[in-house]
C-alpha cells in the first residue's frame, strides 16, 4: 500500500500537514511519531522473544 507513495506523494503529504498543523507543532507530532513506533517495535520483540521461549520449553519437555 505505501510502496505506491513515491516521493511527490510524501512531499505532497508533508505540505499538507505543515499546512494544517503549522510549523511549531509539526517537530513534536513526529517526535511522538517517532517515540510510538520505537515502543511498537521493542513490544514487538518483546512478544516475539517470549513466543520463542515458550516454544524452546515445550520442545525440551517433548525429548
Amino acid at each position: 500500500m505505501l510502496s505506491n507513495i513515491g516521493i511527490p506523494g510524501l512531499i505532497l503529504i508533508l505540505i499538507i500537514a505543515l499546512i494544517v498543523f503549522g510549523p511549531k507543532k509539526l517537530p513534536e507530532i513526529g517526535s511522538a511519531v517517532g517515540k510510538t513506533l520505537s515502543e511498537f517495535k521493542r513490544t514487538a520483540t518483546s512478544i516475539i522473544d517470549e513466543d520463542e521461549e515458550v516454544i524452546e520449553m515445550v520442545e525440551e519437555k517433548q525429548l
